[in-house]
């Protein structure tokens, strides 16, 4: 039973903070979820006549085909598990790759339907390394560095996207990589300046010990991420040995859009390059913005109106796009929770 929430005061007679107004911020999502779920189905039904053409697509489907992009699905997850079992490894934790892949698999699941998904998932995910024995900073290091080599790899992805879309996109994409390589010369220049100075290093903590001197959650972030920060930077200092799994976090999203490719080839559609890769680039924005749980209808939407958009006709897209989710999302999300159960009273018991 749910209490209702009203005005309080405080002990020492002054009003205190409405909690009433606390009840937009937990609802929005489910009301901004709600109104795109709506003009989804509304759209759906306008347009009836594409609906009934995809389905009528999707009974004829191609067998080993669409089994040879759920192979390449699963390699997609195993890649990403093999960057989390890397940053283990090079951490001293020492895991095999099933158990990193049970991990990941579990934080997918909760990552893919619930409300603020990707924070509930990184705590579940830093929960699960501690209760067995991960440090608290290479727990947190594994989530960072994760997170951020995909990202990489999705960049790079957007960037031969660019090149390949025609001169106009080579010119965006040229930019693109040239304001990428400055900010990463820059960033890594000052990494290496406030590694190599003890001056430098005590000018940033005593600016940053003066800008949060009133603040003290602002210390213990500081002092958080110092120490996630260093774990990171002692994961391994050899440059060729971060290639693997930047190879992998790049393969990750690879495998993924092979898995796209096969599912179109399985219901007899003609591939548009590069129209394809630029379509699955594009989806992966809305799909951030977690609008619906899961993104569902936001991504087979959204992808299908770029291949449409690419020249595909608009009921082929549409199958393409439900067929695709149907064997990166829905086959994977049991397989996903069981993991997420097991891990989870795995780890209780130890």
């Amino acid at each position: 039973m749910v209490a209702r929430r009203e005005g309080h005061r405080r002990i020492d007679g002054r009003p205190g903070r409405s909690t009433g107004s606390r009840r937009w911020p937990r609802y929005a999502w489910w009301f901004l979820s709600g109104a795109v779920l709506v003009a989804l189905a509304t759209t759906a039904v306008v347009r009836r006549s594409e609906v009934a053409g995809a389905v009528r697509l999707l009974a004829d489907v191609d067998p080993p085909v669409l089994a040879a992009g759920a192979v390449c699905e699963a390699a997609s997850l195993l890649c990403f598990a093999g960057v989390w079992r890397w940053l283990l490894n090079a951490g001293g934790a020492g895991w095999p790759l099933r158990r990193t892949a049970a991990l990941t698999l579990g934080a997918n699941a909760v990552a893919g339907v619930l409300p603020g998904g990707a924070v509930l998932a990184t705590a579940w995910a830093y929960r699960q390394l501690r209760r067995r024995a991960v440090g608290p900073e290479l727990a947190a290091a594994v989530l960072a560095v994760a997170g951020a080599l995909s990202a990489l790899g999705l960049g790079v992805l957007m960037t031969v996207a660019l090149l390949a879309s025609g001169s106009s996109a080579r010119i965006v994409g040229f930019w693109t990589m040239s304001v990428f390589l400055v900010a990463l010369v820059s960033v890594g220049a000052g990494a290496a300046l406030v590694r190599r100075s003890k001056t430098v290093r005590r000018r940033l903590c005593r600016l940053w010990a003066g800008a949060t001197r009133d603040s003290g959650w602002a210390r213990d972030l500081g002092a958080a991420a110092a120490g996630v920060a260093e774990q990171a930077q002692h994961l391994d200092r050899r440059p060729r040995a971060w290639m693997s799994p930047a190879a992998q976090a790049l393969l990750n999203w690879v495998f993924d859009l092979a898995c796209l490719v096969l599912c179109m080839r399985a219901l007899h559609i003609a591939v548009p390059w590069p129209g394809v890769l630029g379509a699955y680039v594009l989806t992966q924005i809305p799909a951030s913005l977690r609008l619906t749980p899961g993104n569902i209808g936001v991504i087979e939407a959204g992808m299908a109106a770029l291949l449409s958009a690419y020249g595909v006709p608009a009921h082929q897209a549409l199958a393409a796009a439900l067929l695709y989710r149907a064997v990166s999302y829905w086959a994977v999300q049991p397989i996903g929770w069981c993991c997420c159960a097991v891990v989870s009273l795995h780890g209780r018991h130890r």
